[in-house]
């Protein structure tokens, strides 16, 4: 062997690695070292990568592996995930078999104590009962017989929890109904009382219904007659203005600004609900609609202690002395006097006029609006939301005019009506 090593070995490590170094001669052989070239076309600049041998094995090695894996494991999923599912739901089910016999297990347990409790209070009461009739002790006897009875019934039944695995526990069944015919019972008896308690409260709550909706319905009819009776000076020019009652009602209970209530959503009831709800919706919608009108209608005087010194209608023009149509009311009064909003609405129009002068116009919602004419100042400016009372402007005698006093108009559209009864509160 010495001979052997030494005559085509250079030494005994050459000897031991010649393996190796065959092996690797191999590899070099079908992964020589390999040399490319890459060209950055932008810069022209020419670079040369060498990838040796080592390198290109261990890369194709790593490939391999990863071949080897994946196929492993699209394998194991395929094949062995099945199974898992498989042995899962075994597990479960046995899980819900054991967890029942622990559960019929518990309840023969309940049960034969209380036979055993049973058996030795009648035991008891044969041995230390010193008068009893025969009838006595042979009902005794019988329950004795029934008790022991039921005891071997037991031991039998859980003798089949393990013997069989499909059992029928009856004894579990009839112990459930009885549980649940007493619950049923039970609650029957509480819900018998709860109606009778909720009828009680029924008939105080209908009683209470009837005292509120008669209470609100006279509030309600009171307040209609009031607020009609408020509205009733003006109703010739609103008919006049081919306005009628329901229709205004309706429009103001649409209507809404920064200044006046929100919109009033009319109460809708099914058709078989008393008519007594019915009416009481009816007449809140009206009470609604005949409040904001009382508000957003343009009713009073612009001007305190005031006294009209030119009505609405023909008169002879002051300055041509030909009878001309007067589009509003004149009133008397200095420069400077203070003029006021009469119903709450948004200032739409400030300044000159032709033949009106200094002017103030205020949108008070519905169609209806109020000018103010003949100003010296104006307080207000377009934009601006108004409340009953706020001064908007000075009297003066801006404009086509003889001397300091307001002519004051109402207009419904745009088209001027006589305000004589909107303004004599």
């Amino acid at each position: 062997m010495i001979n052997f090593i030494a005559r085509y070995f250079s030494s005994v490590w050459s000897f031991i690695t010649w393996p190796f170094r065959a092996l690797w001669k191999i590899i070099v052989r079908i992964f020589p070292p390999r040399e490319f070239t890459v060209m950055d076309t932008p810069r022209g600049n020419v670079y040369s990568f060498n990838q040796s041998t080592f390198w290109r094995f261990t890369k194709f090695v790593g490939k391999v592996g990863l071949i080897v894996w994946a196929s492993w494991s699209t394998y194991v999923f395929i094949y062995h995930r099945p199974m898992l599912q498989k042995r899962t739901q075994q597990l479960q089910q046995e899980r819900e078999y054991h967890d029942r016999q622990v559960i019929d297990l518990q309840a023969y347990l309940s049960k034969f104590n209380e036979l055993t409790r049973e058996l030795i209070d009648i035991d008891d009461k044969i041995t230390n009962t010193k008068k009893l009739s025969d009838a006595e002790r042979e009902k005794l006897n019988n329950s004795r017989v029934k008790v022991w009875g039921e005891l071997d019934f037991l031991k039998s039944r859980v003798a089949n929890i393990f013997a069989a695995r499909d059992y029928n526990p009856e004894y579990l069944k009839i112990a459930d109904l009885s549980v649940e015919y007493d619950m049923v019972r039970a609650e029957n008896e509480t819900i018998k009382q709860r109606n009778e308690q909720m009828l009680e409260n029924m008939n105080i709550i209908s009683e209470a219904d009837s005292e509120i909706v008669n209470s609100i319905s006279k509030l309600a009819s009171d307040n209609i007659k009031e607020l009609r009776q408020h509205l009733s000076k003006i109703n010739s020019t609103l008919l006049s203005l081919g306005l009628q009652e329901q229709k205004l009602i309706e429009s103001a209970n649409k209507y809404s600004s920064p200044v006046v209530n929100n919109m009033f959503t009319p109460i809708v009831f099914k058709s078989e609900v008393d008519t007594k709800y019915k009416q009481l919706a009816s007449n809140l919608e009206m009470w609604a609609g005949l409040a904001k009108l009382s508000k957003v209608l343009p009713m009073g005087s612009p001007v305190k202690n005031s006294r009209i010194t030119s009505g609405y209608g023909m008169r002879q023009d002051p300055f041509t002395q030909v009878p001309k149509q007067h589009r509003g009311i004149d009133f008397a009064g200095k420069i400077g006097t203070e003029l006021s909003a009469v119903a709450p609405g948004r200032v739409v129009s400030v300044g000159e006029r032709s033949g009106y002068g200094l002017t103030v116009e205020i949108d008070h919602g519905l169609g209806f609006s109020t000018l103010y004419a003949h100003l010296s100042k104006a307080l207000v400016s377009r934009g601006d939301w108004v409340r009953p009372g706020s001064i908007v402007g000075l009297g003066g005698s801006s404009g086509r005019s003889t001397g300091a006093h307001l002519h004051y108009e109402i207009r419904y559209k745009g088209n001027q009506f006589n305000p004589a009864k909107f303004v004599k509160e």
